[in-house]
C-alpha cells in the first residue's frame, strides 16, 4: 500500500519516537511554569473539522492558563491545503502553530522541512502530566517523519464508519447491512426519491471523494501499487470499487451529489433525508444535537461491512505542528501541549469529535460518562480501529492523486465510463508518481 518503505525508515521512525517518549522524563518539572510566555500572542491555522471546533471553543482556557492570547482560524480543508503551501513556499507565514491532514501534508511538509523538529521543543521541558508515552504507536508513526524528526503531535484518527437512519431503516424491514452487497441493496430499498429520501449519500466532489472509493477498493481486496511497484489503479478490484461507487452516488444519491464534500453530505443526513452516510468517525456531535439535527435518537453507527476480500475502515489522521518560520515557537509549543493534552483528548472522546491517538482517554471514566454522542458510536470507533488501513497511498504527491482520480471518479457520476475513467487516470498520474521518485 506505500509502493515501498524501507526497513530503515521504519526504525528511523520508531528511534525517533522512542527518543521522544524518554524526553519527559528528564525534563518533566514539577514546578512547570505555564506563565512563561504571558502576554505574548500567536496566530493558529486549524482546518475546519470538529477538532478545529472543539479547540476553538475551549481556547480560552488556554488563554488564562498562559496568559497567551491566541487568534485562531478555521479554514475548509481545501482552501487549508492550498494557503499554507503559497505562505510556507513563501518563507514567511501568517501562522505560529498549523493543524495538518497527515493523508495529504505529512510528506510535503517534510520535504520542505516547513515543521520545528519539536525534540528540541520538549527538550525545554513540559509539564509534569505530559506523559509522551500516552501517545498510541499509531498516531506517533504518524506523526514522526522518515529521518526520525518529530515535527508535529498527533491529534486524532479517523477510521470511516456507516451512519444509518434506524428509522428509515425499520419502516422498510431492512437489517444493517452485512456485506458490500448488502449496502447496495439496502440503498436501493429505501431511496425514495418522491418523498425526499436518498438510499445513500457520501462525497462526491472531486478530490474529496478519493477516500470513499478507496476505500471500497481496500475491501474489494485492491492495492494502489502493485508487486513492482507499478500503479494498481485499473485492476479488477479498482473497477468493482469505482462500479460501486457510481452506482451508489449515481442510483442511490442526491441530484447534485457530485458537489458533495462531508459537509454537504452530514447536512442532509441530519435533515433526515439520507438513509446511509459513509464517512469519519467524528461527525457524530451535530447528529445528536436538537439544535441542529432532526435525526437525534434515530441514527445508528456501524463498523463497515465486509468487502468480497476483507474487512477494512480507511482511516486518516490528523496532527498539528509549529511553523518553521514562527518567530514564536515557544508559546507555539505551549499551544501543542496543551491541545493535545489528555483533558483535551477526553474532551474529543466525550464529544465524539474524533478517535483520540491518547490512550488514557479511553479509560477517563469521566469522559465515557459524559458522552454526548451515544455509547454505540464509541463501540463502532473501537471495532473500526481494529480493522483500520490507510485510506490513501503514502506517497508526496497524494494530492495530485486525489485530484486525478478524484476527476475521473466526478466524471463517472455525469455518464463516463468506469474503466476509460481509471484507464485516463491512471495514465495522467504515472508519470506525476515517476517524477516523485
Amino acid at each position: 500500500m506505500t509502493r515501498s518503505i524501507p526497513r530503515r525508515t521504519v526504525l528511523q521512525a520508531a528511534a525517533g519516537a522512542t527518543a521522544f517518549a524518554s524526553l519527559p522524563a528528564a525534563q518533566a518539572q514539577a514546578a512547570f511554569d505555564w506563565k512563561r510566555y504571558s502576554g505574548q500572542s500567536i496566530e493558529v491555522h486549524l482546518i475546519k473539522s470538529p477538532r478545529g471546533e472543539l479547540l476553538q471553543k475551549n481556547q480560552k482556557e488556554f488563554e488564562d492558563m498562559t496568559g497567551i492570547k491566541v487568534g485562531a482560524e478555521q479554514v475548509p480543508e481545501q482552501q487549508s491545503r492550498q494557503k499554507t503551501v503559497i505562505e510556507f513556499n513563501s518563507g514567511k507565514t501568517s501562522f505560529d502553530v498549523v493543524h495538518l491532514s497527515y493523508h495529504v501534508q505529512k510528506r510535503q511538509f517534510a520535504k520542505g522541512k516547513w515543521m520545528e523538529d519539536l525534540r528540541t521543543l520538549m527538550a525545554s521541558g513540559a509539564p509534569p502530566d505530559f506523559d509522551a508515552k500516552d501517545y498510541s504507536a499509531g498516531g506517533m508513526f504518524y506523526a514522526t517523519q522518515s529521518d526520525g524528526r518529530i515535527d508535529s503531535l498527533p491529534l486524532n484518527l479517523d477510521p470511516w464508519i456507516l451512519y444509518w437512519n434506524k428509522e428509515l431503516f425499520a419502516a422498510k424491514g431492512i437489517a444493517y447491512p452485512k456485506s458490500y452487497a448488502d449496502i447496495v441493496n439496502a440503498a436501493k430499498k429505501l431511496h425514495d426519491p418522491a418523498n425526499g429520501i436518498v438510499g445513500f449519500v457520501g462525497r462526491g466532489l472531486k478530490n474529496a471523494n478519493v477516500p470513499l472509493w478507496s476505500g471500497f477498493l481496500l475491501g474489494f481486496g485492491g492495492q494502489f501499487f502493485d508487486a513492482s511497484g507499478k500503479l494498481a489503479t485499473e485492476s479488477p478490484e479498482a473497477l468493482a470499487a469505482a462500479t460501486m461507487y457510481r452506482d451508489l452516488l449515481k442510483n442511490t444519491g442526491p441530484a447534485g451529489v457530485a458537489g458533495y464534500n462531508w459537509n454537504e453530505a452530514q447536512s442532509l443526513f441530519l435533515q433526515g433525508k439520507a438513509a446511509m452516510w459513509l464517512d469519519g468517525c467524528g461527525f457524530a456531535p451535530p447528529l445528536e444535537d436538537p439544535a441542529k439535527s432532526k435525526v437525534v435518537g434515530k441514527v445508528g453507527y456501524g463498523v463497515q461491512p465486509p468487502g468480497p476480500k476483507l474487512q477494512v475502515s480507511q482511516t486518516f489522521g490528523d496532527g498539528i505542528g509549529v511553523s518553521a518560520y514562527s518567530t514564536k515557537k515557544g508559546p507555539a509549543w505551549y499551544y501543542i501541549m496543551w491541545a493535545t493534552s489528555k483533558a483535551m483528548q477526553a474532551r474529543m472522546l466525550a464529544t465524539g469529535s474524533g478517535a483520540p491517538v491518547r490512550l488514557s482517554a479511553y479509560s477517563n471514566a469521566e469522559a465515557i460518562a459524559s458522552l454526548k454522542v451515544p455509547p454505540e458510536w464509541l463501540t463502532t470507533v473501537a471495532g473500526s480501529l481494529k480493522i483500520a488501513r490507510p485510506g490513501l497511498p503514502i506517497i508526496e504527491p497524494v494530492n495530485e492523486f486525489r485530484d486525478v482520480f478524484g476527476i475521473a471518479l466526478n466524471n463517472m457520476l455525469s455518464g463516463g465510463d468506469v474503466a476509460a475513467e481509471l484507464k485516463k487516470a491512471t495514465a495522467e498520474f504515472a508519470p506525476v508518481l515517476a517524477k516523485a521518485d
